[in-house]
């Protein structure tokens, strides 16, 4: 029986570990938090997002780095089999919109309890309060991990195996603080640079702070990247010039025609220091912050600029002395006005039977292109998630075992995969988590 330590008892460990168990190896898990799955605990707003429904062959389309390293991951342990894991063990699960997988209880402590009670009903030691300090190897193969637990001393154990399921940096307050990387690099593997990812933006311009609390739906937003993302043809900088000058004419236009990095519908919100939500936190998987990147928001998706004009006309006829800045209440939330109005770069106190066909269309591309210019992310205490990580040119996909040390795997955000949101990065834990646990513990 083949002697396996697990490092870290998230999602992809204790899966890691469940496997590794069932498939006859005795597991030891070390964690240094006091409890299991405290990154579990608040994912999908505290519901927990298990995974999504799509079909299988449609997953990789929302792995953003390396799905072809997943694919005997993931096709070895699908999401149909990870919902079926839950539902045999008790766990209800229910699909909402965009597929995504939910507990019928909407407590993701449900999930948590489901999978541990399933990996100690396999055998396996779990050590909490116990922090790993290094992961040792001799001759290319493992050798063990020293390892202490609170206050006392530090211990080496030799072990067959060691599969790394430390997490990334993204929540450190859950524990997840680099340690899997420092493992990693300590034998022998490089990692690419760790960044945030599913993280809100930081952007340039005041008025986004106006806004603060307010949450947009059913909206478009696209992303720029490269030298014109934030200039207009004439080398302008687009950040929210109002649009009635020729500066914010070329700014709502776009600058130079370009495809976008990134096409989202859906839900975004504003914040003290930019943008957020949904939308936005996807638009965050398409970064790359060595480049320069702004946003149009498109407030109306559902019309083009002809059939938005007519709608902007008809308004205006309704009601032809209101002043500028009162007839915008049936386009706009409240709070959105004032900055419009601004935006537009139209006298507020102009009443709408004097605004001229060139201010109404110069509106018109304002209202499907408001500009925004990136300036960087939050900090990995605002990610969801972790891009980059152990580089997976030095990891075996069919068994998740290193290429550098034998008996050495990976697990789970460590290793440089990244998804986008719905689901997704919870699938990379169960599979490579699995497939891990049962390629460490076969003889």
């Amino acid at each position: 029986m083949k002697k396996i330590a697990v490092i870290g008892c998230g999602a992809a460990g204790m899966m890691a570990a469940l496997a590794a168990a069932e498939s006859g190896g005795s597991v030891t898990v070390f964690e240094k938090n006091e409890k299991p799955g405290k990154k579990i605990y608040i994912t999908g707003k505290g519901r927990c997002n298990v995974t999504n429904a799509c079909d299988v062959n449609e997953y990789f389309d929302s792995v953003r780095r390396n799905p072809r390293f997943l694919y005997s991951a993931v096709y070895g342990y699908d999401n149909s089999m990870v919902m079926d894991f839950f539902e045999k063990n008790g766990c209800r699960l229910k699909v909402e919109r965009g597929d995504r997988v939910f507990p019928v209880s909407d407590h993701s402590s449900d999930i948590i309890r489901t999978l541990f009670n399933a990996v100690k009903k396999a055998g396996v030691n779990v050590q909490f309060d116990t922090e790993v300090y290094s992961v040792e190897a001799l001759g290319g193969s493992i050798a063990g991990v020293t390892y202490s637990r609170k206050d006392e001393p530090i211990i080496r154990e030799e072990f067959d195996a060691v599969i790394i399921c430390t997490g990334g940096k993204s929540y450190p307050s859950t524990g997840s603080t680099g340690d899997g990387y420092r493992f990693a690099k300590d034998v022998g593997h490089s990692i690419v640079e760790p960044r945030p990812s599913l993280v809100p933006f930081e952007v340039a311009e005041n008025w986004c702070t106006d806004l603060q609390g307010l949450s947009l739906k059913n909206v478009g937003l696209k992303m720029y990247q490269g030298e014109s993302a934030g200039q207009g043809k004439d080398g302008s900088d687009a950040k929210g010039t109002p649009a009635g000058t020729e500066e914010g004419k070329i700014a709502a236009k776009g600058g130079k025609k370009q495809k976008p990095v990134y096409d989202g519908f859906g839900e975004m919100l504003f914040t003290h220091f930019g943008v957020s939500g949904p939308l936005v936190l996807t638009a965050s998987c398409f970064y790359d912050r060595d480049k320069s990147a702004r946003l149009l928001l498109d407030l109306k998706p559902a019309l083009n600029e002809e059939q938005l004009d007519k709608r902007i006309l008809r308004d205006f006829d309704d009601a032809p002395n209101k002043i500028f800045r009162n007839s915008l209440g049936g386009l706009f939330p409240s709070k959105l006005i004032p900055v419009m109005v601004e935006l537009s770069g139209i006298d507020p106190e102009k009443p709408v039977n004097s605004i001229t066909r060139e201010e109404r269309l110069s509106f018109v591309k304002l209202i499907k292109n408001v500009p925004m210019t990136v300036t960087g992310t939050r900090s990995f205490n605002e990610a969801i998630i972790t891009r980059g990580g152990v580089n997976v040119k030095e990891i075996d996909p069919s068994t998740m075992e290193s290429k550098i040390v034998s008996g050495l795997y990976f697990a789970g955000e460590v290793i440089d995969v990244d998804t986008e949101t719905g689901g997704f990065n919870l699938q990379v834990a169960w599979s490579t988590g699995h497939l891990a646990g049962e390629s460490a513990a076969m003889e």
